[in-house]
């Protein structure tokens, strides 16, 4: 199966602006990786601040500068964290094109633009966890392996609402997913002991779509 292919199974979508300037992540086979992150409106009047993995090879064409009102596609991805401090798991937008976008532009057609969006197709890694918030909120979190190139796979967690958390309790390991939705950012305090809190932001896909694939 060729990259493209992957690329279908796995998209992303977004218009925001650039927060903080480049980090260096890491280096694969001589190539050089930074993160970034991305502060993406949602339709509310929060935000979502997402982090971005861009490859050295674009700064040629475009250097990501703070307050740079930026369109990027690209895939959602996981990768285990070795180092001890934060999440185990890794999750960032790997870049695949980035360029500035008319910010006058996408104001006027805000109302028809969705400036996050997120579609995956894979496989049902993990069983459903059901809950119901306090505020009588139904959701189930969805473990989502995603194939990748290279006979490797992204592990994606992502949140049903309503019904669809509902229909979704119901799902096996295996079952093969195509959902849409948008990823946000959660911040949450994480208790080292009885005295001591640590802030901390998990990341995950909102589903406002899902179909099952018989």
């Amino acid at each position: 199966m060729s990259e493209n292919s992957y690329f279908e199974n796995n998209h992303v979508t977004l218009i925001g602006t650039i927060c903080d300037e480049p980090v260096f992540s890491h280096e694969i086979y001589g190539e050089k990786y930074y993160i970034v992150k991305l502060s993406v409106n949602r339709l509310s009047d929060n935000t979502d601040i997402i982090p971005l993995t861009i490859s050295e090879r674009f700064f040629g064409e475009y250097y990501p500068q703070v307050d740079d009102f930026v369109l990027v596609n690209g895939q959602y991805r996981s990768y285990n964290n070795y180092s001890g401090e934060g999440n185990k798991l890794i999750l960032t937008v790997f870049v695949k094109e980035i360029f500035r976008y008319d910010e006058d532009y996408y104001a006027d057609e805000y109302s028809k633009t969705n400036p996050n969006q997120i579609y995956l197709n894979g496989y049902i890694c993990k069983a459903p966890s059901y809950r119901v918030t306090p505020y009588h909120r139904e959701i189930s979190d969805i473990l989502l392996a995603v194939n990748r190139s290279y006979s490797k796979s992204d592990y994606i967690p992502c949140i049903a609402w309503g019904r669809n958390a509902k229909f979704a309790q119901t799902l096996a390991v295996g079952t093969n997913l195509k959902i849409w939705g948008r990823i946000q950012s959660r911040e949450y305090q994480k208790h080292l002991s009885e005295t001591e809190t640590v802030l901390k932001t998990a990341y995950e896909v909102s589903i406002s779509k899902m179909e099952l694939i018989e």
